[in-house]
This record gives structure tokens, sequence and C-alpha cells, in this order.
């Protein structure tokens, strides 16, 4: 299960109640962070979440509004004694960005690793995430990332007796064991079903409409992207310093049929992002301002199934704002209003909205 909180959504500077730009994602036990801006620690705790647990931090370009609160960040988690190594990620120049930052950060007890973009489109496999980075258009190197989290098959009792698996076998199969038994090899796929649907998350700012975020973002369930001015008449300095308006990013969204979309990184002119969001809604319906500690809410229908049969069981509404893991927690929600099964899979999840 995937928990993530916008932490800031301001962009070039600071608000009261908006802190600058960066989105923390957790997955089984790892921690990700996309962009660094200034008050990221501070939405970190007011969240009631620990920066110790980041392993990754991508950066979508260099300016200072998305990387300026890096060096007190790494700082803070040295002091709280991590010694694991650190993956940093983001276009060319990133080692020489992040060691002129470190001048102020100096000493480190954990090791930093420095993945470089170099290609339109790159692809990553980091800690259970499969990213994709992905240049968009901005007046310097800018990129936004797509994070997948596949899901394995189910495990099918029916499907293993079918194939005539011995039952000592199954768990060792489930875990993706190929295992030779008695002069015969069995396979994961003689117990798993096809692979589910897993969960897609696109964020991108910094960028004007491009074809590369459309495909990027292509059936995500959820889009976080940017919506630098809301005012119409704001379109030509959009143009120019190359950002997007709150309609473009609808536009986008509408082309790569995701399933949600918040918008993020506002002018600091743009105080109640919520005035603009009439016109955006008629484009593209599941629009939704972000803010500051937003978090997804996940829509979860659950598969049960016992000695007397097996059903699909009522939606259950997990609120994702405790940052445990939703999907355990609709399981045992379901478990405790339907005693008559003994077995809770999830056979769908669909992120919605909070408001």
């Amino acid at each position: 299960m995937l928990d993530l909180c916008l932490l800031g959504t301001s962009g070039m500077m600071p608000l009261p109640g908006r802190w600058l730009t960066a989105l923390m994602v957790r997955f089984s036990g790892s921690s990700l962070l996309i962009d660094c801006g200034e008050g990221t620690q501070i939405a970190m705790k007011e969240m009631g979440w620990s920066a110790n647990p980041i392993d990754t931090i991508c950066f979508t370009h260099y300016h200072g509004d998305h990387i300026s609160g890096l060096p007190g960040l790494l700082l803070s988690m040295g002091n709280s004694d991590r010694k694991e190594p650190v993956t940093l990620i983001g276009p060319k120049g990133l080692e020489k960005v992040v060691n002129s930052l470190r001048i102020i950060a100096p000493g480190l007890p954990f090791k930093l690793n420095f993945i470089e973009l170099s290609e339109d489109c790159q692809t990553i496999e980091i800690n259970g995430y499969h990213l994709t980075a992905f240049k968009v258009n901005h007046n310097v190197t800018c990129y936004g990332y797509t994070i997948d989290i596949k899901r394995g098959g189910r495990f099918f009792p029916e499907l293993a007796k079918e194939n005539e698996v011995p039952m000592k076998l199954w768990s060792r199969l489930q875990k993706g064991e190929i295992i030779e038994f008695e002069g015969k090899v069995y396979t994961p796929d003689m117990v798993i079903g096809p692979e589910r649907k897993g969960i897609k998350v696109t964020y991108c700012t910094d960028t004007r409409p491009v074809k590369s975020l459309v495909e990027n973002a292509k059936e995500a369930d959820l889009l976080i992207c940017e919506g630098m001015y809301g005012e119409s008449d704001k379109k030509q300095k959009a143009v120019e310093k190359k950002h997007m308006m709150f309609i473009e990013a609808a536009k986008v969204a509408r082309e790569a049929n995701v399933n949600e979309m918040w918008l993020t990184h506002y002018s600091p002119s743009l105080i109640h992002p919520e005035n603009y969001m009439g016109p955006v809604r008629k484009i593209f319906k599941n629009s939704y301002p972000g803010k500051d500690g937003k978090m997804p809410k996940y829509q979860i229908l659950i598969a049960a199934s016992g000695k007397h049969g097996s059903a699909l069981l009522p939606y259950v509404l997990v609120d994702d704002k405790s940052g445990k893991n939703a999907a355990a927690r609709a399981k045992v929600m379901a478990k405790a209003c339907y005693s008559e099964y003994e077995k809770f899979d999830v056979a769908k999840m669909e992120v919605i909205s909070d408001e």
C-alpha cells in the first residue's frame, strides 16, 4: 500500500500555511521524497512523519524552491543516527549542486549515492518503486516522475490443486520460487493468478503542457500537476515563464484519462486557488486544489471467502491520514463486520479525494 502526502504546494516563495514544493511517499518501509523546498521538515513534523526512513530523494530541477530545504533535511537525518545510504536522483549536475549545498551540511554519517538523469525518459527500480523520470518543458532541464507500485496475482488454491501442486510447495511458490520436486518443475503461475492492477501516481511541476506528461500520466490513479496560475489574464506570463494554467493542467488530466488530479505549485499571488476551480472542473471533473498536508482516501473492494462460499463485500472507505497501511486496515474492518468469512483479499482499490 502507498501512503503519500503533499508537504508543500507553493512555488517561488513560502507563505503562511503553504510551504515550498515537496511530496513524500511511503511504501513497504521505504520513504521517498520528490523535491525538498523550504519548510519540508516542518511539514513532515506537522504530519507526524519522520525524515529518518527517507532512502530516496528525487529532484525535478534545481531552482531554489525545489531544493533549498535539502541541507537542513540531511543534517536532521544525520542527527537522528541514520547510517544507511540515501540515493539522490535528478537531472545532470546533481552531484555538483548537492555538494555545493553541503558546504553547510558536512560530515554526514551516511553515504549519498547519485543517479543523474541523462535521457528524455528513464526508468529506475529502487526499493520496490518502479520510477519513470520524463523530461518536460521548463526554462531549465526539468523532469516529472511517475511512481508505479506493482501488485502480484492472487493465490488460488483451486489453481494449485488443478495443477497438482503438492501443498508443501504452495508457500514457496507464492514467494516467486521455481522449484524442482520429485522430477517435476513447479512455477509460481501454477498457483498464482495474473498480475493485478497496481497504483500509479504521476507528479509534475514547472512545465508547459507537453506530450511526455500526457503519455507518462496515462491512466494514472492520481496526477499531481503544476497549476501556477488560475487567473485567465496570466496566460502570457505562464507561456513566458514556462508554467501551466489551471485549465491547461485540466486538459492534460482529461487527455491522459487519469482518475483524479490535484493542483500544486501555486504562484505566491494566488492566495485562494479554490476560487478558480469552476472552469477547471468543466474540463476535468475530478480536479482538486492541492493543499499542504493533503493525502488521499482509498475506496477498497474486498473479496471474502470461506467454507461456505465467497463474495465481494461492499466498498470500504479508508482515510489514510493516520499513515497506516490502508489495504491492511480495510481487511481488518471487513473481518470485524463479516465474521462468517475466513480470508479477505483486496480485489480493487481506487484513490478518491479527501474533499
